[in-house]
């Protein structure tokens, strides 16, 4: 059993970790900026936090075994969340990755293929940066792991593959659900196999 603290824990990926966590019996600190979104079940304490306060956050996070951020890219800021996580003095980091940044082919990337939706650019492209802070980042065992291309409210079947930086895919595409998403992301804190790496999940 791990003392867990969950950056965004009310969120489509934040809220499916938790109840994974919570299920395989951890204590949990989850927080998001309003407490009310927050599932309760057993394990888990309420807390509201802001991704973007360094400060406040580090005083969250104190005091845990690892901490796992599921918040979205473009609204947070990759300096203040390791930041506060350094200030913390947690040396596990567990980071909601994307898709964008994975290769469909040996140097190309996902985001720069055509048929990339212009929609989701802004939160692809805050994702890849993310990732290249963290692979600078040496002080920290952090994780990032990227979900496939279509990243949706699913079942949780425990079945799924890994892969490091290539694009999963599959007959009908590339997927994977929030649930089985959150399956692989608690294996990983449980047993630790891609520290300081990027990898990624899906059918």
């Amino acid at each position: 059993m791990a003392q867990v603290a969950l950056i965004g824990a009310s969120g489509d990926a934040g809220s499916r970790i938790l109840a994974e966590l919570s299920h395989r019996g951890h204590q949990i600190t989850a927080i998001a900026r309003h407490t009310d979104k927050i599932a309760a079940l057993p394990g888990v304490t309420p807390k509201q936090g802001d991704a973007n306060d360094q400060q406040a956050l580090g005083a969250l996070l104190k005091g845990h075994d690892a901490v796992i951020s599921a918040v979205p890219f473009s609204a947070s800021d990759v300096k203040k969340l390791v930041g506060a996580v350094r200030d913390s003095g947690v040396a596990r980091y567990l980071v909601v990755g994307g898709a964008g940044s994975l290769e469909v082919a040996p140097g190309e990337k996902v985001i720069d293929q055509p048929d990339f939706p212009e929609a989701y650019k802004p939160e692809a492209s805050a994702g890849g940066e993310f990732l290249d802070f963290l692979r600078g980042v040496n002080d920290l065992e952090w994780t990032f792991l990227s979900p496939s291309a279509e990243f949706v409210p699913g079942e949780r079947t425990g079945v799924f593959r890994l892969g490091q930086n290539e694009l999963l895919t599959h007959d009908a595409g590339s997927s994977i659900s929030f649930e089985d998403y959150a399956v692989a992301l608690v294996d990983e804190l449980e047993k630790p196999r891609h520290v300081n790496q990027r990898f990624t999940v899906g059918y």
